[in-house]
């Protein structure tokens, strides 16, 4: 058996010093596999990575990839012998279910839920979020007393929320804004309402990093905001075609 010169021993060492001292590079989620029926898992458009230190990447990694793929599994397991519940709209189902069999109505009720609450939560994160303008800010300026004041106000209202839930800013076809809390994984759709942008305090949202200090991680979650797909969902409710 051969033996490693002193210099091949340097240079091996040295490498794997680099390695260790190299940033750990974390890529955008990839597309998810083709799903096993007709809900799918949304992809990332960002890395894991990208809300650090705000939203750590292992947090991103397991609250994407793990607890909102149960919701997408689990609803493919449901549609299976349920073949109508791929097919409808979601905001159509959320907003009627009690028109749903009883002994489906609970497991769509919490899984449709997170997934439509997770997929726009989604969609209103990204770095370089920027700020509000134009319509949006004129509409927090009138209904929710100012950026400070409804940052103080949303915030105030998800550290209220007992146990699991979200807390969301409704909006309606005329452009009115709202905060409001669901528990769990209800939506604002059930009440035939629209949610323009929301925040997840259910603990597995936070805990890696904040542990039992929600409030924390309720001021450093505003660092996420992509104000722009949140105008973007504006316009789409005056419109009257914003869906989840």
């Amino acid at each position: 058996m051969s033996f490693m010169s002193r210099r091949q021993l340097m240079f091996a060492a040295t490498g794997v010093a680099a390695m260790a001292a190299a940033p750990r590079l974390v890529f955008a989620q990839a597309a998810a596999p083709a799903p096993d029926g007709p809900f799918t898992l949304p992809a990332l458009t960002y890395p894991t990575n990208a809300f650090e230190p705000h939203i750590d990447a292992k947090t991103m990694e397991i609250h994407h990839g793990k607890h909102h793929a149960a919701y997408v599994a689990n609803l493919n397991n449901v549609a299976k012998t349920n073949p109508r519940l791929g097919t409808a709209k979601i905001e159509d189902v959320l907003g009627n279910l009690n028109a749903l069999d009883d002994s489906i109505k609970f497991t769509v009720r919490n899984n449709l839920g997170g997934h439509a609450n997770h997929t726009m939560f989604w969609e209103i994160m990204g770095p370089n979020g920027g700020k509000p303008e134009g319509e949006l800010l004129a509409a927090i300026d009138r209904d929710l007393g100012g950026m400070e004041k409804f940052q103080n106000d949303f915030n105030a209202a998800g550290g209220r929320q007992f146990g699991s839930g979200w807390v969301f800013v409704t909006v309606t076809k005329d452009g009115k804004l709202a905060i409001e809390t669901r528990p769990n994984q209800d939506n604002p759709m059930m009440d035939g309402k629209r949610a323009l942008m929301g925040n997840d305090v259910w603990e597995h949202a936070y805990y890696l990093n904040y542990q039992n200090r929600r409030a924390d991680y309720l001021k450093a979650w505003w660092n996420t905001v992509n104000w722009a797909k949140v105008a973007e969902r504006y316009s789409a409710a005056k419109a009257g075609t914003l869906g989840v």
